[in-house]
This record gives structure tokens, sequence and C-alpha cells, in this order.
């Protein structure tokens, strides 16, 4: 038995997608263990390429068994949309399960979304206004809604009212409307008889695969910066991508974890706000964003872009106590000439940093200390193996290596199944 977690060692976006659609077939579990539909992973398989939400990247193996965690938040009308694009692509989804203690995220989440980002003024966050943090924080103050409230329906009635007390008046403030508690209650009703044969207590379940020595991967959404503690706050998400959240998310004893992989690219790239030390404002970085295709796969927004951050790295392997790492989309290097990384940083007294990451104060005003390595000529995009690839592109992905103090496991360098490489360290 083992099981892996899989996390995000940059800003989000890195193919954390891809790298469970590649470690799936092995697996007998797929378990999303935190997060919303506020970010899509992008899969490029047998069925074309698909963007996910709240489905797991192993949904494409019809005997993987797929749950969302008890750390997510649901959108139910979302994930219906969603099951019916991957039945309609000929997806099973008979596999796909749903954590009863799951939160819903509601039609007034993504309203109270958009006025509360709108009401920043200057002061945004960059949120998707998906909902997303309402829901959580419906969550904290105890008055949100599970997934498991569809299968009782009287009590989602109660619950359902005693919400709006607040939201409504809340929605009164930002100048939003009244939501109509009997027309909610009817749009859940609906969503109930679609989604009640999927929404099960997951401990029974989760506790028979550990004691059959299933093999289980958990699946996070996000990276390590945009972590709710230990992220880039206050420019956050609303939860915990870290691997430290992984096993309460799933539901699963803490002590069950047995790997962690960190995905990153080999550049970074960074959507919304807040302090970006790397951040190229150059022909590089509009290079990187059209050949990486650099856009949210949510929300379309373009990609900040910069080069490759060596302190974040070193960072979100030492907080996730990474066993190693899957390095990405190495082929949008493919023929720079001169490639830098960000070895430290530089604050605004004139210290020097490598070991963490500073507190959002500082980091605003930090400066990269950079090295330069040379880049390679030929393409990488044919690359399927270690030895394929140029001697200067083994380097750059060793330098990498250092700097997490983590071995790097898997190399892409594209977006097919087959461009993925393991360079001996799979959790299987």
């Amino acid at each position: 038995m083992t099981v892996t977690a899989v996390v995000g060692a940059q800003w989000g976006d890195e193919g954390k997608g891809r790298i469970i659609d590649f470690l799936a077939k092995r697996a007998d579990f797929v378990i999303r263990f935190q997060g919303g539909d506020n970010a899509g992973h992008t899969v490029v398989n047998d069925f074309g390429k698909n963007v996910l939400h709240l489905v797991p990247c192993g949904i494409f193996y019809p005997n993987v068994h797929n749950i969302i965690g008890s750390g997510c938040v649901v959108n139910p009308q979302s994930l219906l949309q969603e099951i019916a694009h991957l039945k309609s692509i000929g997806v099973s989804c008979a596999r796909l399960w749903i954590s009863s203690r799951a939160q819903m995220l509601l039609p007034y989440h993504r309203t109270l979304d958009e006025l509360e980002e709108k009401a920043r003024g200057a002061d945004t966050i960059g949120t998707t206004k998906r909902g997303v943090g309402p829901a959580y924080s419906d969550k904290a103050a105890r008055s949100g809604l599970r997934m498991g409230d569809l299968l009782q329906p009287q009590w989602l009635e109660g619950r359902l009212d005693s919400a709006l007390r607040v939201v409504n008046r809340k929605l009164e403030i930002l100048g939003g409307e009244a939501v109509d508690g009997r027309e909610l209650y009817g749009l859940l009703m609906e969503c109930r008889l679609q989604l009640a044969p999927r929404i099960v207590d997951t401990v029974p379940m989760l506790r028979m695969a550990l004691d059959a020595g299933n093999d289980l991967l958990l699946e996070g959404q996000l990276g390590v910066m945009r972590d709710l503690d230990w992220g880039i706050y206050p420019y956050v998400t609303s939860s915990n991508p870290t691997a430290a959240f992984a096993t309460s998310g799933a539901g699963l004893p803490a002590r069950s974890l047995d790997k962690i992989y960190g995905v990153c690219k080999a550049y970074s790239t960074c959507v919304g706000d807040g302090p970006f030390p790397v951040e190229l404002h150059d022909a590089i970085g509009k290079r990187m964003q059209d050949v990486g295709q650099e856009f949210g796969a949510t929300t379309g927004r373009p990609r900040r872009c910069g080069w490759f951050d060596g302190v974040a790295i070193r960072y979100a392997a030492w907080l996730n106590g990474m066993t190693g790492l899957a390095v990405t989309k190495l082929d949008v290097l493919d023929g720079i000439q001169t490639l830098k990384i960000c070895a430290g940083y530089r604050l605004s007294d004139g210290s020097e940093i490598t070991n963490t990451v500073p507190d959002t104060s500082l980091l605003i005003d930090a400066q990269p200390i950079w090295e330069e390595m040379p880049g390679w000529n030929i393409p990488t995009t044919g690359c399927r193996g270690w030895e394929d690839l140029p001697s200067a592109a083994q380097n750059y992905i060793n330098r990498i290596a250092e700097l997490a103090g983590v071995p790097v496991a898997y190399v892409s360098v594209g977006p097919e199944r087959d461009h993925m490489f393991d360079r001996g360290g799979s959790p299987f």
C-alpha cells in the first residue's frame, strides 16, 4: 500500500492534473482533498484535452475510485455540469463519490465573492469570484451547509433558513439582492435527485481501502504560495494546499501518508494579485506566456511569468516534507540561450535570505538574486527519458533539485501522457 500526496510547489497552475493522470494508472483511489471549482486541472490524454474543476483527475481510468473529499467546497451545479461533460465524451463516472462532510458552495457565495472584491476597491486580492472564500468562511463560522445535508431535506430546509438570515443581511449591506429561500431550496432538491447516490460517508470506504493495501493518490489544488497560512497572505486561497492538510481533507489518518510529490514548472507563473519577485515584463516573459499557453484554466486570465524561483521551491519542499519533485513544461525553455534562477532574495534593508519566503510586507519589495545557466538549442519535446535530454537541460534540472533539497522524479516535455517520463522515482 502507498498513500501519495501530489501538491503544488509554486503559485498553482503547475500541472498537477497531468501528474495525477500519469500516476493514476496504478492507483485504486484518487482523492481531491481541498479547494473548489476556482481552479482547473488540465489533462491531455486519449479523451482529448479536458479541464477538471472538482472531479479528481483519476476519473479517466474506469477502475479507479474518485472521491471529492471533506476538505473541499462543492458547487453542486458546477459539479453536475462537469459530470455531464465527462459522460458526453465517454468517461464513466460510476466510481465518483462525494464526501457527505464536504461543504456546499451555493449561488449566494459567488454573489458575496463578487461584491466583497468590489468593495475592496484598489486593494483587491485577485479572487476568481467563484465563491470559494465565502464558502470556507461559512464553514469556519459554522453556518455552512454540507453535501450530506442534501440527503436530509427537512434538516437542509432548517439549515438553509438559518443561513439566509445572515446572508441576506450581508447582501443588503453590500448592495446585493436578497436570496429567495424557497427558490434556492427547490434548486437544491433538483441537484439532490442526481447527486444523492454519490454522497457517502467516505470513512468506511477508506478504512477498507487501507486494510486491503490499496494505493491512494491525494490530489491538491493551487500551491504552497497560495496556502492560507503559509502563502503570500492575503493574496491566498481560503484553504490549505500543503501536504499537512492532505490526509485531513481526504479523510485519512495522518500517519498513512508515505510519499509527497511537489509539482513545479521549469519556470514560474502566477495568476492573481500579490508579490511575485521573479516576474518578467520583457520579451522572455511574453515568450513563456505564449509558448507555454499561460492562461488560467478556469478564468482565462493571462498568467504572470518569470524565471524559476529557487527560494520558493526550497520553502515549499521543506514545508510539505516533499520526497520528490515533478518538473513540467521543460520544453517551454527550449532555445533560450541564457537561463536564470532566483537563488535568494535581497530585502529592502539590504539583507539576503535563501531558506524561507518572508512575510508579504517584506516580500513585496524583495529583489531576486540571480544565477545564470546556459540554455540548450536542441528541442526536448522528443525526449522520452533522462538520457535523451541535452546535458544543459539535465544540469538545469539538477540545479532545481539542489535548491529544493529533494530529487526530481518526473520530467515533462509536453502536454501528452507520453511526454512525461519517470526518472526512477515512481511511488508505486
